[in-house]
């Protein structure tokens, strides 16, 4: 995928560098300046954990969590494929869901290669999937649901259409933090805000408050 992104870099116009990076102006030449750090393999490096940002982070305060429980955290990437909350990283701008032309749908390419790690590395464990779409589509889901006990998360309004906005990702960051501190059980009564879980034709929901 660096290979890819050097490509990108050095022949790429600046729309598709704009349309790739989805930056644009000031933001855009930083990206291009901490890609160009990644291709020369100079790129300052911080634990994930450190690294992310978002409304999602802050509200799973990973500075609270302990090593083992940020390893327990997997964050599909569009650089690497796929880290822990512990593993280094650096500030890189590349999407799941952009064609690079060497690779294709960077989701599609890591579909191939993060299925059977993951199915190597979780064997017999539970996996709680949180991921949205651009994100799930760089794992074979389905396929790791058969050899493991997978649980998908959904975030939805009163009605089950999906929640967006500030307070579903906030929402989505401290159902993490429970998550890791308590485990699924801990989850039946978990309410903030007004969000409140529930289950439904076999899935565990978190909803929205009615407004």
């Amino acid at each position: 995928m660096v290979v890819a992104l050097g490509e990108l870099l050095e022949t790429g116009s600046q729309d598709l560098l704009e349309g790739t990076l989805k930056v644009r102006g000031p933001l855009l030449q930083r990206a291009l300046e901490s890609s160009w750090e990644i291709v020369e393999g100079r790129a300052p490096i911080l634990p994930g954990w450190q690294r992310y940002s978002g409304v999602v982070w802050s509200h799973l305060e990973p500075e609270r969590l302990n090593v083992a429980q940020r390893r327990r955290i997997f964050v599909p990437s569009g650089l690497y494929g796929i880290a822990s909350a512990e593993d280094p990283v650096a500030d890189y701008r590349l999407k799941m869901n952009v064609t690079l032309s060497s690779v294709g749908n960077v989701a599609a390419f890591w579909r191939a290669h993060l299925t059977p790690v993951l199915l190597q590395r979780l064997k017999g464990a539970t996996v709680v999937n949180l991921l949205p779409k651009e994100h799930a589509a760089a794992i074979e889901l389905e396929e790791l649901a058969s050899a493991l006990e997978v649980v998908t998360i959904a975030f939805v309004d009163h009605e089950g259409a999906r929640a967006v906005g500030h307070a579903a990702k906030a929402v989505k960051g401290l159902v993490a933090r429970e998550l890791l501190a308590g485990g699924l059980d801990s989850l039946e009564s978990f309410e903030w805000r007004g969000w409140r879980a529930r289950r439904r034709d076999g899935q565990l929901q978190i909803v929205a408050p009615r407004t």
